[in-house]
């Protein structure tokens, strides 16, 4: 099994296709859907990108908002402050709409909690390239 038959490639390169496509479809929407995360949709489409589709890849790479947040996610895991703010506000607004239109259950308790939870993880990574000695 160490050396994938063509087929067996091919397959991995369409589903690796439409993984990126799809996500990529979610992070546009995600731009204007407080409390749907744009940056994690964009960095899975550009994992599966490269591995299926060099079009795709280069479109996001150089694209105006997504190609900085990659290049800065490549060299050192950083996201910005403006976007650790940003997620934190949409993720804090999505919060208080849930809570006030949604029955207090189970569901709301832990959509809440994994906001926490990824914003306490955004705000570990690192706000700028360290550079090296």
């Amino acid at each position: 099994m160490d050396n994938p038959t063509p087929q067996r490639s091919k397959l991995a390169r369409v589903l690796y296709a439409i993984l990126a496509y799809t996500c990529v479809a979610i992070g546009l929407i995600a731009i204007v859907v407080p409390g749907l995360p744009t940056t994690e949709f964009i960095l899975v489409a550009a994992w599966a990108a490269t591995r299926s589709s060099p079009r795709l890849s280069a479109w996001l790479e150089n694209h105006r908002v997504f190609g900085p947040l990659l290049h800065n996610w490549r060299n050192g895991r950083v996201i910005p402050r403006k976007a650790k703010l940003s997620a934190t506000l949409s993720m804090l607004v999505c919060a208080v709409v849930m809570w006030f239109t949604l029955p207090h259950h189970w569901f709301l308790f832990t959509a809440i909690a994994c906001m926490v939870m990824v914003n306490l993880w955004i705000w570990s990574r690192p706000e700028q390239v360290v550079a090296a000695d």
